[in-house]
């Protein structure tokens, strides 16, 4: 059997070492591996799609990003993308796929079981929303940044008596900003899933300054609400191939330590992470995990598995079907939200 490795979506500290025990595993198993470039456009452009020794993932576990590169192409927004790109992975052998990624890679793999090729999904997204499991590749990784961040940023907010906004990733769900904000002692976090007003914001502020604390560090997840800096974001409407809005250019981390300055006199600086919680080596968390959760796909594929994914639940390596993943988006419950209003 040839077993197809594919990475798609966004990049993340863990992928190289979930390649590395797929590719390891099978070929264990005696089987042989093909590794599909640049995400699920690798299934619908010519020359794409390789095979893959053991040399080509040797040293690579520690190692940020994905050897075999990722994009955000979308082949459900492409008329017969997904009757495409299986007859591009059967025309170069492949009898059966595992896709590693986030909710729209999984998507997409999910569409794949559902036409009758072999898939089997592999759980990635440093946000950390995929339903059911309690792992996925890249967040461990990117809380450790956050947190670095944060430990490295109160000496200078204190020194200088300061506010320092941290702009941190997460779309739809605040998992890296509360865990990396909670981690890293902010006073204040600010995530899509509870909405704060730009005056709660300032009462806080004032309120800090007030018991004595004259410096303050809020952490802000780049898709957070805050009513009154809706209508001044920028780029709003360009949005990538599954949808989504291009968060980079709404900036609403420089939009609230604008607004923050103006409004209480407070020097205010804004610090955003970015990519930088992409990049890099990935934690021991991460390469565990991503070895753990390789290896079982490429058990699963062996077995004859389709349309499941394996998952860290329970402490354990557990396999659920890839519909339950990707069914809805996990967010942050308000028990742990409210852990990190303690320490305002």
């Amino acid at each position: 059997m040839r077993i197809g490795i594919l990475t798609g979506g966004g990049d993340a500290p863990g992928l190289n070492a979930a390649i590395r025990a797929v590719a390891r595993r099978a070929f264990q198993l005696g089987h042989q591996v093909s590794g599909v470039q640049n995400g699920w456009a690798g299934t619908l452009e010519d020359g794409l799609i390789r095979e893959m020794t053991a040399q080509d993932v040797r040293g690579i576990l520690p190692m940020g990003g994905t050897i075999l590169g990722t994009s955000r192409t979308n082949p459900l927004k492409v008329k017969d993308g997904v009757a495409m790109a299986i007859r591009r992975l059967q025309h170069n052998g492949v009898d059966a796929l595992v896709g590693i990624g986030g909710d729209d890679t999984l998507s997409v793999a999910a569409a794949l079981h559902d036409a009758g090729f072999p898939t089997v999904g592999v759980p990635k997204t440093i946000d950390n929303d995929l339903a059911v499991t309690e792992f996925c590749i890249g967040f461990d990784t990117a809380v450790g940044v956050v947190t670095d961040a944060l430990d490295r940023l109160h000496t200078t907010a204190s020194a200088h008596h300061r506010v320092m906004v941290v702009e941190v990733m997460g779309r739809d769900t605040g998992w890296v900003a509360l865990m990396g904000g909670v981690a890293g002692g902010a006073d204040l976090i600010i995530i899509p899933e509870f909405q704060l007003s730009l005056g709660e914001v300032v009462e806080h502020l004032y309120r800090r300054r007030g018991a004595g604390k004259l410096f303050s560090i809020i952490v802000v997840a780049e898709g957070a609400h805050i009513p009154e800096l809706e209508m001044e974001g920028g780029g709003q409407a360009e949005k990538d191939a599954f949808g989504h809005v291009r968060l980079a250019k709404r900036g609403i981390g420089d939009l609230l330590a604008g607004r923050v300055e103006r409004e209480t006199g407070f020097e205010t600086r804004v610090t955003v992470l970015g990519h930088l919680q992409r990049g890099g080596s990935p934690s021991p968390t991460d390469r565990i995990w991503a070895t753990r959760l390789g290896a079982c796909a490429a058990d699963l594929i062996a077995g004859g598995k389709s349309g499941v994914i394996p998952i860290r639940r329970d402490g354990e390596v557990q396999v659920v079907p890839l519909a339950e993943v990707v069914a809805e988006t996990r967010r942050v419950p308000k028990e742990l939200y409210e852990l990190g209003q303690i320490f305002v």
